[in-house]
């Protein structure tokens, strides 16, 4: 006997939501234990007329060898579904042993057995096995009481054609539980790379919002007693700043909420916002420099990777160099893509408020994040110390069909 675990084609058939669930899937046990019955009482009481009748006999015209091995092939379908080859091979010996009885009616009982093998159990040799020795016993069936050779050939076809049904279900079952979970693996993949979407992004907007504040709050605290007017206009940088933060925040968080219409989202950033980038960094101290030498029009995705890396390298800058740091961004175009370059001399005034930053420090998330980003195009990005000292962020960005 072969044990059988449950098969995809089972629970698709319970749990498949939409489809029509008759008695067999609503109540598997019920429905066998029934099915059972109703071929026992056909087999027992039912039996081939004049011609193509259909006669009643009466139970005592059964001898009781026939009955016990009618009973016996009647309880073996109840677990037709657990041990299809054993429920096969009971049916087949109950059917070879009643063979020139008068009495060899389990055609009915191997029918539904051959069905059950198809349909539940796994692809083996056991299964064609059971179907040949099916065949067999129908034509020595024929034989023993002479019946024509087409009606030998018409039920060795419903033997084989019960078989192959059940087995083109089974089938047909695995392979949508397959795509189910291959679809449901896709959508947890396109959900995790959307999460860490999300969370690059945040971390560019807070990072480069916060750190901005930070060092304008702090100009602000060390000015407010010599130069009241700077610390105001430093707040004022201060509060424009917060409201562009909460800005892309709500942006970003758009996108988690169900009804939200992506539609109504505002653009993300390119390479056209640098300048006003640029500005936002120069009111925050950084003296930066911006050479623009791209002229062909990118990809969104491109300039979008583009601007988050110029931003956070800029950010990195204020952090790590604080305010007044001379700093120069490239932007320069080639015939396979564009390269990004962020280059500081370090020898900034160190940032107050922030003690204990250092350039040692410097490769945390920030840098993690804008080599995804390129590593996301196919592209690179290098990060380290600048030939002229201070230090150096380098991303090369293909322009070319974008990976899926």
């Amino acid at each position: 006997m072969m044990n059988r675990t449950a098969l995809p084609s089972e629970t698709l058939g319970r749990s498949a939501p939409g489809r029509f669930r008759g008695p067999f899937v609503r109540w598997p046990r019920v429905a066998d234990a029934v099915l059972a019955i109703a071929v026992l009482l056909a087999t027992v009481f039912l039996e081939d007329g004049p011609g193509d009748a259909v006669a009643v006999r009466s139970i005592t015209d059964v001898p009781l060898p026939a009955l016990l091995l009618f009973a016996v092939a009647a309880a073996a379908l109840y677990w037709r579904r657990r041990r299809p080859i054993a429920v096969l091979g009971v049916a087949m010996v109950a059917w070879a042993l009643t063979l020139g009885s008068g009495y060899s009616d389990l055609g009915g009982f191997a029918i539904i057995a051959l069905y059950s093998t198809g349909r539940y159990a796994a692809d083996g040799w056991r299964g064609r096995v059971g179907v040949v020795v099916a065949v067999v016993v129908v034509i020595v069936d024929g034989r023993l009481d002479p019946v024509p050779w087409g009606e030998i050939g018409f039920g060795a076809l419903v033997m084989f054609g019960a078989w192959y049904v059940g087995r083109r279900l089974r089938l047909r079952a695995e392979r949508a539980a397959q795509l189910r979970q291959e679809q449901a693996a896709e959508a947890r993949r396109i959900v995790a790379e959307e999460r860490t979407h999300i969370a690059r992004e945040l971390h560019d907007v807070v990072a480069h919002r916060v750190s901005m504040m930070t060092v304008q709050a702090g100009a602000a605290r060390m000015v407010a007693a010599d130069d009241p007017q700077a610390a105001v206009e430093a707040m004022a940088a201060v509060e424009e700043a917060g409201r562009q933060a909460l800005d892309e925040l709500r942006h970003l968080l758009g996108v988690l909420r169900p009804e939200a219409e992506r539609d109504g989202l505002g653009p993300q950033p390119g390479l056209a916002d640098l300048p006003r980038l640029v500005e936002q960094v120069r009111e925050a101290g950084l003296d930066v420099s911006i050479t623009d030498g791209i002229r062909a029009p990118l990809p969104a995705r491109v300039e979008l990777s583009a601007y988050r890396i110029v931003q956070e390298a800029l950010t990195n800058v204020i952090k790590h160099s604080g305010p007044r740091t001379h700093t120069e961004v490239h932007l320069r175009g080639d015939k396979g893509g564009i390269t990004v370059e962020v280059l500081d001399n370090g020898r900034g005034a160190a940032v107050q408020s922030m003690p204990g930053a250092s350039r040692g420090k410097a490769a945390g998330h920030g840098i993690v994040g804008m080599r995804e980003r390129a590593l996301l195009l196919g592209g690179s990005l290098e990060a380290g110390a600048g030939p002229d000292g201070g230090f150096r962020v380098a991303a090369h960005l293909p322009t070319g069909e974008e990976p899926a």
